[in-house]
């Protein structure tokens, strides 16, 4: 048991549309409040930016929230180095060698089949036999590698609070969390980001990776998701309480740069996959319907009709602002399966609008809940209304600065990572103890 014998209190829903996720009576989550401040323990899916994941910034963001909220953090990659930083505390990767090896070899089964990722059907894929062996295997060796990594980082603390598993593998982990419960009373919290591409229906994290399959949602006290549309899925898969947490983003690392614009319509992803339809409606049709304006893409792996646009290299995290800023418009392409579920927070949005971009989007189901449609963002439902969009836009650069100025303040006002923070904490039943 824990040290002060004790484990979580229970916490209600904070929301009304949380509450309706609720099918079963939830765990306790709030432990006894004392003088110090929260600690937390994040299990990270990355903490190097090296590998280019849309989450790792976004997490630097809220654990650099959840820091200045006063929380104790340490954290530790499942993939790739630690990271020292002056937000948390780091503990090494136990599992390493293994998670790259196992990098290794999708890259290279990848390659073979000229992709840079492995892929699949997005649309309830097959477990094959593959899949299995390699979940067995890890089973064997992987997990109890992790428990006792865990069991050592809790043992040495004595007072961790929670601990919180950043979109990894939950298949990888099974088991762990009703162990870790039962011998140290920490709250065992799952925040899943990638809702509902994660979800086994949409084919996991990359197709073929289904990191669900063979776990159990129902081992964790709490499941956050960044999609309110995920929810059910999540609940009927076993989850015992579900609640969202959107994207935010710290306004002073994305902000508007005061430079000149050097490009008319800009586009940065990695990749086509899932809203190939939309880059073309988007960017390859408008592009030839607009010769004189320069379309620019950025990102790679593009492999449909991206029209008269050109391709710059990869752009590091630190001149991402600066890239934003250099373009007039800036474009928010959401795949498919985000843009279809209902208030699916992508990172994308949060980051333009806090550089005081000017918006256009494709559909977003939702949308509407961060941003204000006509006034802080603009979506575009055919080729022709993009057109009759960057057209105006260009054509106003006066309307075109204010959409930015308006989007900039909506996230200063409603999606900061300092009030993401405050929201996970009070999920927890933490944010009387942070100071």
């Amino acid at each position: 048991m824990h040290p002060a014998g004790r484990t979580p209190p229970a916490i209600p829903p904070r929301d009304r549309e949380a509450a309706t996720a609720v099918v079963r009576p939830h765990p306790d989550l709030r432990p006894f409040l004392s003088q110090r401040n929260p600690k937390i323990l994040a299990i990270a899916s990355a903490v190097s930016l090296d590998f280019q994941w849309g989450c790792t910034p976004a997490w630097w963001q809220l654990w650099k929230g959840m820091y200045e909220a006063g929380v104790d953090l340490i954290v530790t990659p499942y993939r790739g180095p630690a990271v020292q930083a002056p937000w948390w505390r780091s503990e090494d990767n136990p599992c390493y060698r293994e998670s790259e090896a196992l990098a290794t070899a999708r890259g290279l089964i990848a390659r073979a089949n000229g992709d840079a990722h492995l892929r699949g059907t997005e649309d309830h894929p097959e477990d094959t036999t593959v899949d299995k062996v390699t979940r067995e295997v890890v089973w064997k060796s992987v997990t109890p590698r992790w428990r006792r990594h865990i069991e050592r980082i809790l043992e040495r603390e004595g007072d961790v609070d929670a601990v919180i598993f950043f979109s990894v593998p939950m298949n990888h982990f099974r088991g762990i969390p009703d162990d870790i419960r039962r011998r140290f009373g920490a709250a065992m919290v799952y925040y899943d980001a990638d809702v509902p591409m994660s979800l086994p229906r949409f084919g996991g994290l990359d197709p073929n990776f289904n990191i669900y399959e063979g776990a159990d949602p129902g081992e964790y006290d709490l499941i956050v998701s960044n999609s309110q549309g995920g929810i059910p899925d999540l609940v009927e898969m076993g989850a015992r309480r579900v609640e969202p947490l959107y994207f935010g983003v710290d306004p002073a690392i994305f902000r508007p740069m005061n430079i000149a614009k050097h490009y008319d319509v800009f586009f940065y992803g990695h990749g086509d996959a899932f809203r190939r339809d939309w880059v073309g409606t988007m960017i390859g049709e408008p592009s030839r319907a607009m010769p004189g304006a320069d379309f620019v893409m950025g990102g790679g792996g593009y492999v449909g009709d991206i029209g008269r646009a050109r391709e710059v290299p990869s752009i590091p995290f630190n001149a991402f602002c600066e890239a934003i800023s250099a373009a007039r418009i800036n474009l928010n392409v959401t795949r498919t399966c985000h843009a279809t579920v209902d208030r699916t927070a992508t990172c994308r949005p949060f980051e333009l609008a806090a550089c005081g971009a000017t918006i256009v989007s494709n559909p977003h189901a939702g949308i509407d809940a961060w941003f204000t449609p006509g006034e802080e963002i603009s979506v575009v439902h055919s080729a022709d209304e993009a057109v009759e969009a960057y057209t105006g836009l260009l054509d106003d650069p006066a309307l075109a600065e204010r959409m930015g100025r308006q989007a900039r303040q909506r996230v200063l006002d409603e999606h900061t990572c300092a009030q993401r923070a405050r929201q996970l904490l009070g999920y927890l039943g933490l944010d009387r103890k942070a100071v």
